[in-house]
C-alpha cells in the first residue's frame, strides 16, 4: 500500500497560492526495475513547477519491510551525468530507458539518510522520518540533513531541512513541510 500510495504525480501549487512562502514544486515517483523482488524500487524527481527541465533532485528510493506496521525508504543516487534521466518518471523514451538499463549496483546508497515510517492506523497515515543526524549535506553550509514525511492516501507532507554545525537551520522550509496533492492518473483508455 506505500508503494502505491507513493507512486505518481504530486504538486504543490495549492500551497503555494496559499502561501508564497513555498514554492510551487513538482514531485514524480514511478515504480522501475518490476521484476526485482528486493523493491519496490521508485525512480524520483523533483522540480520547481517553473523548471522542470531542470530537476533539484533525482533519486531511486527502495522501499522495505521492518516489521508488520514499519517499512524504510533508502535513498540512492544516480551515476553522473544524471540529466541523462531528466524525465524518466514519465515511462517512456531515452531517458525511462536509462533508468531501465541501471542496476542497483550503479547506485550508490545515502548512508544515513533512509526514512522510517510507521503506520499509524488511527490516522490512516504512514508517518516518519530520517534518525538523527547521520544524513550528511553541504547544501548552503549544512552538516546534515532531516527529513520528516507523512504520507496519507493522495497527500504527501514533507519537512526536509538542512542544520549546520551548530544545529541552526540553514535551508528548507520554516514553518512546516511541503503539501504534496497526488494528481488523478491520467485515464489511458
Amino acid at each position: 500500500m506505500l508503494a502505491e500510495w507513493m507512486e505518481g504525480s504530486y504538486s504543490s501549487q495549492a500551497q503555494s497560492q496559499a502561501d508564497p512562502e513555498y514554492f510551487d514544486i513538482r514531485l514524480q515517483m514511478s515504480r522501475i526495475w518490476t521484476d526485482r523482488t528486493d523493491g519496490p524500487w521508485l525512480y524520483v524527481e523533483q522540480a520547481r513547477a517553473d523548471l522542470l527541465a531542470k530537476p533539484y533532485r533525482q533519486r531511486v528510493y527502495r522501499i522495505s519491510k521492518v516489521d508488520p506496521l514499519t517499512y524504510r525508504s533508502d535513498v540512492y543516487t544516480l551515476p553522473q551525468p544524471v540529466a541523462r534521466f531528466v524525465g524518466a518518471w514519465n515511462g517512456e523514451g531515452e531517458p525511462h530507458a536509462a533508468v531501465a538499463r541501471l542496476t542497483p549496483a550503479d547506485i550508490k546508497l545515502l548512508e544515513g539518510c533512509g526514512v522510517v515510517l510507521r503506520w499509524v492506523e488511527s490516522q490512516r497515515q504512514f508517518a516518519g522520518g530520517t534518525e538523527g543526524t547521520g544524513c550528511a549535506s553541504t547544501r548552503e553550509g549544512a552538516k546534515y540533513t532531516t527529513s520528516e514525511i507523512i504520507f496519507q492516501e493522495g497527500l504527501l507532507t514533507s519537512w526536509d531541512r538542512g542544520f549546520g554545525a551548530d544545529d541552526q537551520q540553514v535551508w528548507g522550509a520554516v514553518k512546516g513541510g511541503y503539501q504534496f496533492v497526488k494528481e488523478p492518473r491520467a485515464d489511458t483508455r
